[in-house]
Order: structure tokens, then C-alpha cells, then sequence
């Protein structure tokens, strides 16, 4: 007993590290000081990867960036954004560096077109970025600053840039702009307030056909459109619900290009490494990618025909299987069950996710073909749907009939009678 009382008391090192957060942000010194002789890290980063160091360099409190530096970030960014010279001059004297974007060009002149200052971004929330820009909301997708020495994430976030800067089409997210010339590097994008397909199922669940088929359209459309792209075609490869945003019309766009690839007509590509799961969903992922061989544009294909199934049954691939299992499932040639009532699946929408998923990428439609194929089921949908409706129309029309004034109803009958 006395052992679980001495343990009870023990304040947990968490709230240790979260008071000195609050202490630098107070400019209360000595609180500090007892903080970190009593064991608080000083390299505590909250959820947005802020130190205590970086706390003090924010307010200014030049005492406390003293006593705090010997953790070692050098928050210099934060002091020169809210001019506290008195920081900046002890930062810089302890080695500290602006960091430069690693896309700087030398001259005015060779400023991207699209290049937007920062300082015109007035930023609305936290980890997911929604800003205001000339009086618009907009997305947001910053590199962190951790990140520019990061040759691979510059590179993706570089080509990233080029594909959206070709991208014009009403199913595929509006690039606006970016920020490479000062840190962090980011890109502005349209902003979509109905958030993602994945949210929408979740909150739905199963969809009715003809709203599954309308989105699906939405989704072929935008993906056709990357695919016929001149004089590259433009290969998502990252394709699944949370990447397909809503807008105000409920009409899907494709969205988030961060590891696309441009094919040159007639080729293939192949990684330089294996995808991981941290670079794109592996439960939607083409067996072709995860066995890292060559693949084109039918990578995407596969995706879509994921989406296409998960949007009638209500829930996604494979659901029951951790994530990282599931491309194994694919390479066994094993595919997801159809659970839902057949006629769900009717007018041909069942063969066409087969067709889109199978194992031979070359036997899978394009999406100019799924595109037809699409558009003929809509249509026998909306047929099915006017007939329907037409059989009530007649018993409406047939009620009327009966509800009319029984005087005339009972003059028709004695004229037929005194006529025979």
C-alpha cells in the first residue's frame, strides 16, 4: 500500500513537459528552472512540433530563450516572424541559421508565375491548413521546416508543383498557387468544405446505385482527363476515398498529387524502391505497385474499381484485414466479396469492377471506356427509376376518376338504363 501511495504522488513526466510549455509562455524563469531540475524535457514537442524554446522565441522572453537553448532547437524563424530582435541576435549568436527554401532561385526573374507571398495567407486552422487569400478560403499543404533537408520530399513536393500547374479540368482540384521562396514551401490549392469521399461514406454507408454510379462518373472523369494528358499522361497511383473531395454541387474532384507520376505514351515506370504505407494507402493499391514491377496508367484502374465496389457495399476493401495486409491479398489474386444483393449490381456494374480489377493490367479498361460503360448503366438506372414512378401516376389518375361527383356517376347510369 504505501508503495502505490509513493507512486500515486509522483507528478507523470507528461505533465512535467507540458507545464514548462506553459511556463515559457508565461516568461516565468524560475518556474522553469525548478521544471528542468526536476527532470522536464526541455525538447518536449507539442502536436504541432513546437518546443518550449520555440514558445519563448514567439513572446520574446529573451531570459527564458537563455536558460532553455542549451536543448538545442534553434527556433530562429519564429523570432524573425514576430521581430523580436533581441532573440534573433542571441539565436544567431548560439549558430543558429534562416533556413532557405531549397527551390530559391538568384534572381526577381526567375520567380514561378504562381508563386504566392506568405505573408498574404492568413491561416484559419492547424494541421490540416485552411487559409484566406484575396478574400477566398483555400487549402493549404505545407512542407514542415524539418522537411527541406529532406532531398526525396523536396523532389515530390517539386514535381508535385509541375503536374499542378498543367491541371485544368471541373473533377480535378484547382491549383492556385504555392510558396517556394521562403520556408516553409507550400501549396494552395481550392478549398472544399464537404470534405472527402471517406468521410461521406462513413456518415452514409452503403449508397444507393445511381448516386454510386453519378460519383463514380465524377471520379472516371477526372481520372480520364490525367490520363489523356498531353504530352504525358499523369498516373495518380494514390487513388482511394480520402484523395476524392466533395465540392458545393456534390460533385467529386480528384485531389492530393504527391506521388503521381508522369508516363510518357506507350511506357511504363517502375520505383526506384518499394511503396511503403506510409507513401500511399496500401488497401487500395494495384498488386502491380506493391510487387513493385513496372505499371501505367491501369494502376489506377484498379484503385477506382476499390472505390466502385466499397461505394455499394458500405465499407472498404477488405475491411475485416489490417491495411498493411491487404496488398498481399491482391498479389494472391484474392479480390474483395460481393456481400451486397445482386441487384445492386445489376445492368452490367458487377463485370465492370471485375473487368477493372483484374490481375493482367492490360486486360483493364481505360477510363475513356469505363466512362461509356458508365453512362449506359446510368441511363438504364434512370429508366428503371421513370418506371417506377409511371404506375403511380396511373393509379393517381385512376383514384381520380372514382372520387368524382357521384350525381354523375349515378346519371350515367340511369340514361344507359332508360336507353335499353
Amino acid at each position: 500500500m504505501a508503495a502505490g501511495g509513493d507512486s500515486g504522488d509522483e507528478e507523470p513526466e507528461i505533465m512535467k513537459d507540458i507545464r514548462l510549455m506553459y511556463a515559457a509562455n508565461e516568461g516565468d524563469v524560475e518556474g522553469i528552472r525548478e521544471l528542468l531540475e526536476d527532470g522536464a524535457n526541455a525538447n518536449f514537442k507539442d502536436i504541432d512540433g513546437r518546443t518550449a524554446l520555440h514558445v519563448a522565441a514567439c513572446q520574446g522572453f529573451t531570459e527564458v530563450v537563455e536558460l532553455l537553448l542549451r536543448s538545442g532547437a534553434k527556433p530562429l524563424a519564429d523570432a524573425i516572424h514576430y521581430k523580436h530582435n533581441g532573440v534573433i541576435v542571441l539565436l544567431e549568436s548560439h549558430g543558429a541559421k534562416v533556413q532557405v527554401a531549397p527551390m530559391l532561385v538568384k534572381s526577381a526573374y526567375e520567380v514561378p508565375e504562381y508563386e504566392i507571398n506568405p505573408a498574404n495567407l492568413i491561416f484559419l486552422t492547424g494541421t490540416f491548413q485552411v487559409a484566406l487569400w484575396r478574400g477566398i478560403q483555400v487549402a493549404v499543404k505545407r512542407l514542415r521546416d524539418e522537411v527541406i533537408t529532406d532531398e526525396d520530399k523536396v523532389r515530390a513536393f517539386r514535381d508535385e508543383l509541375a503536374l499542378l500547374q498543367q491541371i485544368r479540368h471541373p473533377n480535378v482540384v484547382q491549383f492556385l498557387g504555392a510558396v517556394t521562396q521562403s520556408s516553409p514551401m507550400m501549396i494552395v490549392t481550392e478549398y472544399l468544405p464537404k470534405g472527402d469521399l471517406r468521410e461521406y461514406l462513413k456518415r452514409k454507408g452503403a449508397l444507393r446505385p445511381e448516386i454510386a454510379v453519378r460519383f463514380a462518373l465524377d471520379i472516371a472523369r477526372g481520372m480520364n482527363y490525367l490520363h489523356e494528358h498531353k504530352p504525358e499522361a499523369i498516373i495518380h497511383r494514390d487513388l482511394e476515398p480520402s484523395n476524392i473531395l466533395r465540392d458545393d454541387s456534390a460533385h467529386l474532384k480528384v485531389a492530393d498529387f504527391g506521388v503521381s507520376r508522369l508516363l510518357r505514351k506507350s511506357m511504363s515506370i517502375r520505383e526506384a524502391r518499394p511503396l511503403s504505407c506510409h507513401d500511399t494507402s496500401c488497401r487500395y493499391v494495384a498488386p502491380e505497385v506493391f510487387l513493385n514491377k513496372e505499371y501505367d496508367t491501369k494502376a489506377d484502374v484498379f484503385s477506382f474499381s476499390l472505390i466502385l465496389q466499397e461505394m455499394i457495399e458500405g465499407c472498404s476493401p477488405f475491411s475485416a484485414r489490417r491495411e498493411t495486409d491487404v496488398p498481399g491479398s491482391y498479389a494472391s489474386k484474392e479480390r474483395p466479396p460481393f456481400r451486397a444483393s445482386a441487384r445492386l449490381y445489376s445492368h452490367g456494374l458487377k463485370e465492370l469492377i471485375e473487368d477493372c480489377w483484374q490481375e493482367d493490367p492490360a486486360k483493364r479498361p481505360t477510363f475513356r471506356s469505363i466512362i461509356l460503360r458508365l453512362s449506359s448503366i446510368q441511363n438504364h438506372l434512370a429508366r428503371k427509376k421513370r418506371w417506377k414512378v409511371r404506375p403511380l401516376n396511373c393509379l393517381q389518375n385512376f383514384e381520380a376518376i372514382w372520387k368524382k361527383d357521384p350525381s354523375d356517376s349515378s346519371s350515367r347510369s340511369s340514361r344507359s338504363s332508360r336507353s335499353s
